[in-house]
């Protein structure tokens, strides 16, 4: 792929969105000069392949290079291009990151901390509730509740498990016949599994209990979010812990033999973390990103998507907003804050005690 694209003939630069600030336009007109912007993302391509065609549509002569990544591969490329830097500046063209954009929210913010965002007064901002945004520089961008899923064919004529406690009783009950059937992240894999272990620690001891109860029921381990519950939905597992709801609420709506609990006890939301690079060689193009990312029509895009990502705004219609989630899936959603908070999680001694204990557990 090209590192840059010529920019298309049009008789006048794109009119900045209503309401935005009179300067805009030269951002706009930067953004056209830069002409591409380079987004490394977590986000499958298919889901955010309507969100890109709409930004070129909206920007002519801006290209989208999308990078699809898992969460830790993210990080480490980043890390790695960014070292080999050695201190200068991208060179001119240069396939190097103007945004990165992660279901990991931990790791992003341990790179926020770490002086490797700029800060942006976004537009967009007045949108967004306040815990979704920190310093300006990492901004939360949508509301996906870790939920379990089940196949029904499997639960047919049993209680569906409502809490983690309980979930760990069925687990045990039906240990012989499950034994293998049941799936949750790899923590040491997937960068938004160990966030969510992490933070299903932090609200107490009930989560190493249930995470014993899986390593007896012989759990499988996996890094992707859509396989785990296509497997589940085929019937070749029985149920998955901790699995990014968005995904599994539109496959049920498709038809697919699978339910969603959200536990009763508390139910984790996490958010796609987006920033813009501090050394972004294209910081102009990286902020009509950003802001088209988290405006009413970004959002309606996502929501629109194959895993309808449910918007983060508080001034929309769609049907997929948090308040919707709220009142279809129950009031103990417990957003995770996009800021320090998070910081714990990425201490190296704390990993280190926290990944020996789970992968004890998992022996069962």
């Amino acid at each position: 792929m090209p590192a840059a694209w010529p920019l298309h003939a049009q008789s006048r630069p794109p009119a900045p969105p209503p309401g935005y600030p009179s300067g805009y336009d030269a951002t706009i007109a930067g953004a056209l000069r830069e002409g591409m912007v380079a987004v490394y993302a977590s986000t499958d391509l298919e889901v955010a392949r309507p969100l890109i065609a709409a930004f070129e549509a909206r920007y002519p002569g801006i290209r989208v290079h999308y990078q699809d990544l898992n969460t830790v591969e993210l990080n480490q490329r980043f890390l790695a291009e960014t070292a080999a830097l050695s201190g200068q500046p991208p060179r001119p063209g240069a396939i190097f990151a103007d945004v990165l954009w992660s279901t990991a929210m931990d790791l992003q913010i341990k790179l926020v901390n770490d002086g490797h965002a700029q800060r942006y007064a976004s537009p967009e901002r007045g949108g967004l509730p306040g815990w979704a945004v920190w310093r300006d520089e990492a901004w939360g961008t949508t509301f996906e509740p870790a939920v379990i899923v089940y196949n029904r064919h499997h639960l047919a004529g049993m209680r569906p498990p409502r809490s983690r406690s309980g979930l760990a009783r069925l687990l045990q009950e039906h240990a012989p016949r499950w034994h293998g059937k049941v799936v949750t992240y790899d923590v040491e894999r997937s960068g938004v599994g160990y966030l969510l272990a992490q933070q299903d620690a932090r609200m107490g001891s009930e989560f190493w209990y249930l995470a014993q109860a899986l390593g007896r029921a012989g759990v499988q381990l996996s890094a992707s979010t859509a396989e785990m519950i296509e497997r589940i939905a085929g019937g070749e597992l029985v149920m998955g812990y901790n699995l990014l709801g968005s995904y599994a609420l539109s496959l049920m709506q498709r038809g697919a033999a699978i339910d969603v609990i959200a536990p009763s006890d508390y139910t984790l939301v996490m958010s796609r973390v987006a920033f813009i690079a501090r050394r972004a060689p294209r910081p102009n193009a990286a902020r009509l990103w950003l802001d088209y990312l988290l405006s009413r029509e970004g959002q309606a895009l996502l929501a629109k998507s194959t895993s309808q990502l449910y918007t983060i705004r508080t001034d929309t219609d769609s049907v997929h907003t948090a308040a919707a989630l709220s009142e279809r899936l129950g009031y103990a959603l417990k957003p995770i804050s996009v800021g320090p908070g998070l910081l714990a999680a990425q201490d190296a001694m704390r990993k280190r005690a926290f990944l020996a204990r789970w992968r004890e557990a998992m022996r069962g």
